[in-house]
This record gives structure tokens, C-alpha cells and sequence, in this order.
């Protein structure tokens, strides 16, 4: 052991090792000064794979934080940890030991139970996150990692069913179709399944976009509420979905979520895909 080296903190763990970074991160910040590296060991199962990370953690100023729950892989760090003298941190071993006592039942030693049963809420703020990045055509070179992309004219319901289907764990962009603008490369590129344009009548479409210059205050609004230049919009969103194959939805008199239903059918996605 090396005793002026910066000290080491090894994360093992029998799943992805997030609960154990949980707790140390929020032991370390009583810390905040201190210098130390930080090796991350996921997926030990195995003595064998004990046997080689302790093996490795004695060759440095080190203490080892674990959360493993197999019953192989826990005999095997307390002995190998007590055989090269390496300090270990049982992270679950109290909490395995009072609900033990309390519920008089052995626990199930499954790794990756809290991530599984915590999934739901991971998926849709990956979800959510992706959508915030992605709204209004930004970062059109991550279009390909959306589950669907939906396009249309401006006020077409995009941005909003999009945030509602990222609520349910979708990951959503949208991309604005936009007269004389030609639509981002990468969207062509993607699968025409995954895109979706969003429809609205004419007279539809005006009275929205009047009603959100009247909230905005906008001036020079004119071309943006014509019914002839919403009209010819209208041609060229439609005509341009129909070039490239890509389905829509006539959302004129649809509230959101029916939108977003019909998205998710259309897609053939559940909730949380």
C-alpha cells in the first residue's frame, strides 16, 4: 500500500452501482475539500471476480464500498478483504440485517431489484430530457434516437403532445415544417415510420394562431393569421408529409391526449417503451 498516494474509493457492486455512489456521494460532500479518485466496479457476481478487484484494491490507499447482495459474492469480499487487510464498507449489510429481524424472512439476494422496480420513473426523465433537448427542431442530429418525431406548421399541437408523451416515458421531438425552409437532412434520413405529421383545417389553424398573437401581443402578425397564406401552408405541409411517406393526424379538433394516443398507436408504442 502506497501511504502518500491520493486515496481511491472502489465502487463494487453486483447491479450498476448507483445506490452505493448514492450514499457515498452524499457522505462525501462532509468532505468537499478532499482529494481522492474513484473506480467503479458494476456487474461482480462472482469469488472469482472479488478475488481480482481486492486483489487490485490492496496496491492502493483505498477503502471499498459495496452493495452486493448474492450471498457468494459477499462471503467472498469479507474474506478477501480480511486476507490483504483492505478496509470495506458494507453498504445494504445493516438494513439486510434489521429487515431480517423485523420481517423474519430471508430476502430474495436478486441483484438489480431497486433499478427494475424504479425503471418507470428513469425511463420517463430520459424521456422528458430528451424532449426539452429536442423541441422546435433543435439538435436535428439526434433525430434518429427518438422513438418519433413529429412535424407540422406552427400551433399544430407538436411541442405539447410531444411533452405529453415524454410524461409517459417517450422520447419525443418535433420539427417545424416550414414554407421555403427546407426540412433538416437528418429527419429524411430516419424511418419514415417513426415520422408523424400533425394536420389542422385552415380555419382552425387561424383561430389558434389568433388567439396565441392576442396572448403574445405580436405585431406584424398579418401573414401568420391570413387565411390565405395559412391556407397555402396548409398545401405545402400536406403535400410535403405525402413526398416523403410520412402518416399524419388531423389534429384540428383532437385534445392532447387523444393526439398522443393516437401517436403511440400509430407508433406502436406503450407507456414507458
Amino acid at each position: 500500500m502506497h501511504g502518500n498516494s491520493q486515496p481511491t474509493l472502489f465502487i463494487v457492486s453486483d447491479g450498476r452501482g448507483e445506490t452505493c455512489r448514492q450514499v457515498l456521494q452524499a457522505a462525501l460532500v462532509q468532505f468537499e475539500d478532499q482529494g481522492f479518485d474513484l473506480v467503479l466496479r458494476p456487474n461482480v457476481r462472482t469469488a472469482k471476480q472479488v478475488e481480482k478487484l481486492v486483489e487490485e484494491a490492496r496496491h492502493h490507499n483505498t477503502v471499498i464500498f459495496y452493495t452486493l447482495v448474492i450471498h457468494e459474492a459477499r462471503v467472498a469480499i469479507s474474506r478477501q478483504a480480511e486476507k490483504h487487510l483492505v478496509p470495506v464498507v458494507d453498504v445494504l449489510g445493516p438494513s439486510f440485517s434489521a429487515l431480517h429481524d423485523l420481517f423474519k424472512s430471508e430476502r430474495t439476494a436478486k441483484p438489480g431489484l431497486y433499478y427494475a422496480s424504479d425503471r418507470e420513473r428513469f425511463d420517463r426523465q430520459a424521456a422528458i430530457d430528451y424532449t426539452l433537448k429536442h423541441d422546435d427542431g433543435q439538435r436535428p442530429h439526434e433525430l434518429h434516437l427518438a422513438d418519433v418525431v413529429l412535424v407540422g406548421l406552427s400551433r399544430a399541437s407538436k411541442s405539447t403532445t410531444c411533452f405529453y408523451l415524454a410524461f409517459q416515458g417517450i422520447k419525443a421531438a418535433n420539427v417545424p415544417l416550414l414554407p421555403g425552409i427546407p426540412v433538416p437532412q437528418q429527419l429524411t434520413k430516419i424511418k419514415p415510420s417513426k415520422v408523424i405529421g400533425l394536420n389542422m383545417n385552415v380555419g382552425r389553424l387561424k383561430t389558434v394562431r389568433e388567439a396565441r398573437t392576442v396572448v403574445l401581443g405580436t405585431d406584424h402578425t398579418q401573414y401568420y393569421v391570413s387565411k390565405k397564406n395559412i391556407a397555402d401552408e396548409v398545401i405545402f405541409a400536406t403535400n410535403l408529409m405525402k413526398t416523403h411517406g410520412w402518416r399524419s393526424i388531423d389534429a384540428s379538433y383532437m385534445a392532447i391526449e387523444e393526439i398522443a394516443r393516437e401517436v403511440r398507436k400509430m407508433r406502436g408504442l406503450s407507456e414507458s417503451v
